[in-house]
C-alpha cells in the first residue's frame, strides 16, 4: 500500500499524541474531566475517520487499476496478424 505524504501523517499523529497527553494530564489533575474525555473522543474519532477514508481511497484506486488493466493483452491474441509473412 502506497502511503502518500508521509510527513503529513507524522505531523498528524504527533499532534494526536500531544492531544492525548494533554487529556491524560487533565485527567490526572482531576480537573475538567469532561474536557479530557471529549478530547479523547474527538482524537479517536478523527483518526478512525481518516484511516477509514484512506482504506476506501486505496480500494477505489485498486478497483480503478483493475478495471483499466482487465483487457490488456486480450486484443492482441484475437487480432489478425498484419505483419508480412516470410
Amino acid at each position: 500500500m502506497e502511503i502518500p505524504g508521509i510527513r503529513t501523517w507524522v505531523i498528524f499523529y504527533l499532534i494526536s499524541f500531544v492531544v492525548l497527553l494533554w487529556a491524560a494530564f487533565l485527567t490526572l489533575n482531576g480537573t475538567m474531566l469532561w474536557v479530557s474525555l471529549m478530547l479523547v473522543i474527538v482524537v479517536v474519532g478523527i483518526n478512525f475517520v481518516t484511516v477509514y477514508n484512506q482504506i476506501k481511497l486505496q480500494a477505489s484506486r485498486k478497483a480503478l487499476q483493475k478495471n483499466l488493466t482487465k483487457n490488456i493483452g486480450k486484443d492482441s491474441e484475437m487480432a489478425r496478424d498484419d505483419r508480412p509473412q516470410h
